[in-house]
């Protein structure tokens, strides 16, 4: 019996890791897809674009383990509480190790990305800009900045492991302390040096959940709603600035009629009024291949479908940001406070998502779908709001994101934050619906007394009741995702106030989008002040 037990529990448990395979080779076709669709058709290199493709998957993947993770320390319990007969110790520390090794090994290879691979790339592209650089000099000078940031990451390892969580007795001798910090190193197998370089990283992904995705979650489903402008009418508007820009050349260029040299400001403005013509001619030629292409006809029949799904997003958008306010409320009344990451004990104000994933938990796979469709959304109003605001350094824009016309620098960059946000968003998920994430369905047997009118005195019964951070270590088994996140409480409280900064970011971007007026049907394919280069081809995309 124990035999079949054993064998079923197998069968059961490779279907969560099969589903994950699957959606592995999704992730892949994805990111191959989102990299090849924004990726300059002039300027691709295979080298920039398998390396976007890389670190984005790698993101993704990691956060596909998180229902996984949730779904085998579920799957060990029965829902009276108790654990099924295969789960003893050694199995159950089977399946907590292969989690945690997975971990292991895509939070390491995510270090390496961002911290060496994606950087040395980078700056190989940015070498090749100049025409006399050679290839070894580029290489070397990749090189040598990538070891600033190789530097880095080992830094911020060395930090996590040698930061006990511990803290050491106070009439400890100092080399009793420090054998203790040796001690509290090798008892993490690298775990707390690990964490600590991620969690730096998700703050970093945080600060760009922050601009990029709280701007987006209002950005993409009011353009949607809105639309954009006529092209016919944009193309008049356009004509009537050609024929006055044309004016004032041949106003100045009459200056000159007798043969004497311009004034220095008049040649100034001239040159000023050719390049504004210039730029308006090419305007003309986007704006006329998109009022004849048969795709913008297409979209414009499908309007009515824009304007429902910008409808249902603005909807999710609410509803996120409804359910992270009444988390974030809840810990701010009964957490444990600062000094403990704001850690909350059961429940008390619960929220839409917080009771949908542990329902939806029960009914393997479709707490995976919804994970899934919320990362997914994450992606996309990020990309809204990248798209919205560029690739900024303080007030200088490095980089725009163009459909078909985003250069290999800007790619690399673009994915880099993706990447970011996705990690961070592991941390969302976890505020969202905090019991969730750290034990799933679990339940643990409670005693609790009742009285019977039959019996004289209280009989004592077992009562099963979820899983919380109060519950006895050996009745509940914690998922890997949480140990991770929740190793270095001050992150976690960097984290809380991250997230009331989240909701502010969107309800003004929320303002703002409300406000402004409807999107130039060729928005962003060029502007006078774009440092990319160009394609002079339309996109007939860009409706």
């Amino acid at each position: 019996m124990a035999a079949a037990g054993n064998g079923s529990a197998s069968a059961e448990l490779v279907i969560g890791w099969w589903i994950f395979g699957l959606l592995l080779l999704a992730i892949l076709i994805f990111c191959w897809v989102y990299v090849r669709k924004y990726q300059s058709q002039r300027e691709s290199e295979v080298v920039s674009t398998i390396t976007a493709i890389f670190s984005l998957a790698i993101a993704l993947i990691t956060s596909a383990l998180l229902p996984v993770d949730i779904f085998l320390v579920s799957y060990m319990k029965n829902q009276n509480g108790t654990f099924k007969d295969w789960a003893n110790s050694n199995v159950s520390k089977q399946i907590e190790d292969t989690v945690l090794y997975g971990y292991y090994t895509l939070y390491s290879v995510i270090l390496f990305s961002v911290f060496l691979w994606i950087p040395f790339v980078y700056f190989y592209f940015e070498g090749k800009d100049e025409d006399d650089t050679s290839r070894c000099t580029q290489i070397k000078t990749a090189f040598k900045y990538s070891l600033v940031f190789a530097v880095i990451c080992a830094l911020l390892l060395l930090v996590g492991a040698f930061v006990p969580l511990n803290v050491p007795n106070k009439n400890s001798t100092e080399w009793e302390k420090v054998k203790f910090l040796f001690e509290e190193l090798g008892s993490s197998h690298g775990l707390a040096a690990l964490s600590f370089s991620i969690s730096s990283l998700t703050l970093i992904g945080m600060l760009a959940a922050i601009t990029y995705t709280a701007y987006g979650m209002s950005a993409l489903p009011l353009n949607l709603i809105k639309g954009t402008r006529s092209a016919a009418y944009e193309r008049l508007e356009n004509t009537e600035d050609i024929e006055e820009v044309e004016q004032h050349i041949q106003r100045i260029k009459s200056k000159n009629k007798d043969g004497r040299p311009l004034p220095g400001k008049d040649r100034r403005t001239l040159k000023h009024f050719e390049e504004r013509l210039r730029t308006l001619k090419r305007r003309d030629r986007h704006l006329e291949f998109i009022e004849n292409s048969c795709w913008t006809k297409f979209c414009g029949a499908l309007r009515p479908l824009k304007i429902i799904w910008g409808v249902f997003f603005i909807l999710v958008a609410l509803l996120f940001t409804v359910s992270l306010f009444l988390s974030n409320l809840d810990k701010a009344l009964h957490s444990a406070g600062i000094d403990s990451g704001f850690i909350i004990f059961g429940t008390n104000l619960t929220n839409p998502l917080n009771m949908l994933l542990p329902l939806l938990q029960t009914v393997f796979p479709l707490d995976y779908l919804l994970i899934t469709t919320i990362i997914m959304y994450f992606i996309f109003t990020s990309m809204a709001g990248i798209r919205n605001i560029g690739i900024w350094f303080l007030w200088i824009r490095l980089y725009k994101i163009r459909r078909g016309r985003t250069r290999p620098q800007a790619l690399l960059f673009l994915c880099m934050i993706l990447l970011l946000i996705v990690l961070h968003s592991s941390y969302m998920i976890y505020s969202l619906s905090p019991q969730y994430v750290m034990y799933g369905s679990q339940k643990y047997l409670v005693e609790s007394n009742a009285t019977y009118i039959d019996h004289k005195g209280n009989d004592t019964l077992s009562v099963p009741k979820n899983c919380d951070a109060d519950a006895p270590v050996d009745q509940c088994i914690v998922t890997r995702t949480y140990l991770f996140l929740h190793k270095f409480w001050f992150f976690s409280a960097v984290y809380y106030f991250g997230n009331w900064a989240f909701i502010a970011a969107f309800l003004i971007g929320l303002v703002v989008s409300c406000f402004k007026g409807k999107k130039s049907v060729i928005e962003g394919e060029l502007d006078e002040d774009d440092s990319d280069l160009s394609d002079d081809e339309p996109s007939v995309y860009s409706s």
